[in-house]
């Protein structure tokens, strides 16, 4: 099943965090950026993180 976090694109491009600088703020491994960009389902504890590190709402990734 495909999944789309083209917000979470956008959002990055929009504040220019590369996706090495994601990876360090929400602690997270380099496989968990592979799946998103390949579409593929990540954890709720990947998205939680994520939307910490970004101080957004999980509808906003």
């Amino acid at each position: 099943m495909a999944v789309s976090h083209d917000k979470l694109f956008h959002l990055l491009f929009d504040w220019r965090i590369s996706n090495s600088e994601l990876i360090n703020k929400a602690g997270f491994s380099g496989n968990v950026m592979m799946q998103i960009k390949r579409r593929k389902c990540i954890s709720l504890d990947s998205i939680e993180r994520i939307r910490r590190a970004l101080d957004c709402g999980a509808d906003d990734i």
